[in-house]
């Protein structure tokens, strides 16, 4: 059964953003590597309902959650992650 991956990015100073850049364009081939698909990764965004919609969102599509839990807990995504981490807001979800 495919699961999802849906991540709320809140970017706090869009004009520092080289860092996270960085991390969009190199964590991208590490999720395909382990079978995920883009579905959504955008910061075109139009609040439907709420207060605030958030900067960018991004749904991944894997296979299983076990493609899933090994893509996010490997080495070469460790290696990335912190480019975000300390950049970005982030809220993630994963969706069976």
């Amino acid at each position: 059964m495919a699961v999802f991956f849906i991540v709320n990015i809140e970017i706090p100073d869009k004009n520092e953003r080289d860092a996270y850049d960085e991390y969009i364009a190199k964590v991208k081939p590490i999720v395909e590597s382990y079978g995920g698909v883009y579905i959504v990764r955008s910061e075109t965004i139009s609040l439907f309902a709420g207060n605030k919609a958030p900067d960018r969102i991004i749904i991944i599509q894997f296979e299983t959650r076990e493609l899933l839990d090994r893509c996010f807990s490997s080495e070469e995504y460790t290696k990335v992650k912190d480019l975000r981490e300390s950049t970005v807001k982030t809220s993630a979800f994963i969706v069976e």
